[in-house]
Parts: structure tokens; C-alpha cells; sequence
């Protein structure tokens, strides 16, 4: 049985027990009252029970009858009006389940459970339809950066093969490269899809540790480029992934020293404790960067027009990552562009609880 029918057979079911009871307190009222004498048959000279329930059961049968017939219909009109916010949700959910995510609910009226459920249900909807767009974006540049080296490595095979007397070397020496870029890409995806779905186990981490390891691994690099490396700051402590950390910290690091002043350029890093969080945030030197473009940084894939593919500058997925490792650890990351040019990039995560002793 549908729930609306569920419910008009309890509405009816209780409106007649409350008209028995209410028949048989009359009933049993009246027969304290009524002697029990079966020869005096006339009501209107000497009543008895007998002739009492004669007269009185048919008209208890029928005020029975009426409030069952009451009871179906009211109870069936009522259950419709109450579970018409049902149906809203319900036609919404089939919508949402053949690929249509943009519908909502917009339930209006006071706000009770139904216009709660509606709200929450609308909730997800948006939060869902953000998500699948993301998703379809990124399958799209992640095929996209993936078709790259795959079609240069196929183009220069068959250079290969078209001239068998060219130096091989060259050749070799291409292929292993687009096939580190791949690789590389292939790595940084699986990053981002482990810290999305945040299965790691937590552990007490000190940020500025961090920043000294990635800034110890980074300064051949940064050397190359002339760039200097300042770290500085408090022991700040929080709770998560060490690894996933460290590469929070890595990618901060180098994405600095890679966009940055072609020489004499600097990046700070500096760890700092608030009430209830700790900070890690990196600065650099580097041309002016609009607000606009600053604010798509964390796209995957997405570059600013000046951001050039060297050897070392990485697969489009630095600041992305960042941000979904941010975010797995229940925290955030804040782009701003310097007034003098360059970017600071600040972290901002949970504290960890202090330890006993």
C-alpha cells in the first residue's frame, strides 16, 4: 500500500475507535442506570436494556458508518495535502536521476521537516551539479594534456621510421622526455584523485619542518635559477597526511621558485600560529599578476599567459593540488597578488591538539 493510503486507514482507524469508545461509554453509562426487566417491553412506560439497545444500536450503526465514511475521505484528502511536498521531491529526484542536475525543489510554505528535506535535497543538487561540471572540466584537460605527449611521441616514431639514417639519439632523447612529462602528469593526477577522497590516516605534523625539507630539496633549483630561499617562522603543528603535507609544501615552494624574476629573485616562506589554526604561507618575487588571473590559478591545468613549458615547470596541476590537499585537511588556500608583483600564497589549517606533558 502507498503511504497515503498507509495513512488514510490510520485516520480512519482511529476516528473509529474513538467512536466506539465514545458509543460504548454512553452505552455502559446509560445501563447503570436502566433496570434489567425483560417483561415490561413498552420504552415509554418502563425502559430496560433490552429495548434500549433495540433502539440504540441501529443509530450507533449508523454514526459508525458516517464517521468511517468521514474518516476514508478526509483521511485521504488530508494525507494528499501532507504528502504533496513527497511528490515535489520525488519528481525532482527522477529528474536528477536521468542526468538533470540543474532542476531544484524551491519548496515554499512555513519551514517544517518536508521544507527542510526540500532545502537540504537542493543543497546537494548544487553541490552535486559544481562537482560533475569540475569533473567533466578536468576529464577534459587531463585528456587533453595526456593526448600531448602521447601525439609527439607517436609524431616522432614515425619521423623514426620515415628516415632509419637520422641520429637516434635526438629521437631518444625527445621521446624520454615527453615520456617524463607523462609520467609526471600521471603521478600529479593520482595526487590530486587520493587527497579528494582524503583516505589517509592523520598524524601530527609540523609544518615548518615541512618548509625546511622542501626548501632543502628545491635549492639546486632554486640556485639554477637564481633565486634565493628564506625560511622563517614558528613550529606549527597540525593534524593530516605527512606525504600529502609535504607535497602541499613542495608544490608551494617550487611553483614559487619557477614563476618568479629571471634572476636576483626571492621566495619567503614563513609558518605562524593562530588561535585554533597554523599558517604556511609562501612569497615571490615575479612580474604584477591581476586579481582576475589570480583567481584562476588554482584550475587545473590553467596557466597565465607569461607561465612557459620548461623542463621544470611542472604540469599545470601545482596550485591545484595544493588546494585539494588543503581542503581534504579541512583547510583552505588564499591567493593574493603583491603590490610590488609576485604571489603569496597562504595555507591556512587546523591546529593540532596540544600533547599530554
Amino acid at each position: 500500500m502507498s503511504v497515503r493510503l498507509r495513512l488514510t486507514l490510520s485516520y480512519a482507524g482511529f476516528l473509529m475507535v474513538a467512536g466506539v469508545l465514545l458509543l460504548a461509554a454512553v452505552w455502559v453509562y446509560l445501563l447503570a442506570y436502566v433496570p434489567d426487566d425483560w417483561n415490561q417491553r413498552m420504552l415509554y412506560q418502563n425502559p430496560n436494556r433490552q429495548l434500549l439497545a433495540y433502539t440504540f444500536a441501529p443509530a450507533a450503526g449508523t454514526v459508525l458508518a458516517v464517521l468511517l465514511v468521514l474518516g476514508l475521505v478526509g483521511g485521504w484528502f488530508l494525507a494528499g495535502r501532507m504528502l504533496a511536498p513527497l511528490t515535489r521531491i520525488t519528481a525532482a529526484t527522477r529528474t536528477a536521476a536521468h542526468g538533470s542536475l540543474s532542476h531544484r525543489i524551491r519548496l515554499p510554505g512555513r519551514r517544517d521537516e518536508f521544507r527542510e528535506l526540500a532545502d537540504a535535497f537542493d543543497t546537494m543538487l548544487a553541490r552535486l551539479e559544481a562537482h560533475v561540471a569540475e569533473e567533466k572540466r578536468f576529464a577534459a584537460n587531463a585528456s587533453h594534456e595526456l593526448r600531448t605527449p602521447l601525439a609527439v611521441s607517436r609524431t616522432l616514431l614515425e619521423v623514426a621510421r620515415a628516415d632509419p639514417d637520422r641520429a637516434a639519439g635526438d629521437i631518444i632523447d625527445r621521446l624520454h622526455t615527453v615520456n617524463n612529462r607523462a609520467i609526471d602528469l600521471t603521478e600529479a593526477l593520482l595526487l590530486l584523485s587520493r587527497a579528494g577522497r582524503r583516505s589517509f590516516a592523520r598524524e601530527r605534523v609540523d609544518l615548518s619542518l615541512l618548509a625546511e625539507e622542501a626548501a632543502e630539496t628545491l635549492l639546486p633549483l632554486a640556485e639554477e635559477r637564481g633565486v634565493t630561499v628564506e625560511v622563517r617562522g614558528a613550529i606549527a603543528p597540525t593534524s593530516g597526511s605527512p606525504a600529502l603535507l609535504l607535497q602541499l609544501t613542495t608544490n608551494l615552494v617550487h611553483n614559487a621558485i619557477v614563476h618568479n624574476l629571471p634572476g636576483g629573485g626571492t621566495v619567503r616562506v614563513t609558518t605562524s600560529v593562530r588561535p585554533g589554526a597554523v599558517e604556511l604561507a609562501v612569497e615571490n618575487t615575479g612580474g604584477p599578476l591581476s586579481p582576475e588571473l589570480v583567481s584562476t590559478l588554482t584550475e587545473p591545468f590553467r596557466r597565465g599567459a607569461e607561465r612557459l613549458r620548461t623542463h621544470d615547470a611542472g604540469v599545470g596541476l601545482g596550485l591545484a593540488i595544493v588546494e585539494t590537499i588543503a581542503r581534504a585537511h579541512d583547510g583552505t588556500l588564499a591567493l593574493a597578488p603583491r603590490p610590488h608583483g609576485g604571489l603569496r600564497a597562504a595555507v591556512g589549517l587546523p591546529a593540532a591538539p596540544p600533547t599530554d606533558g
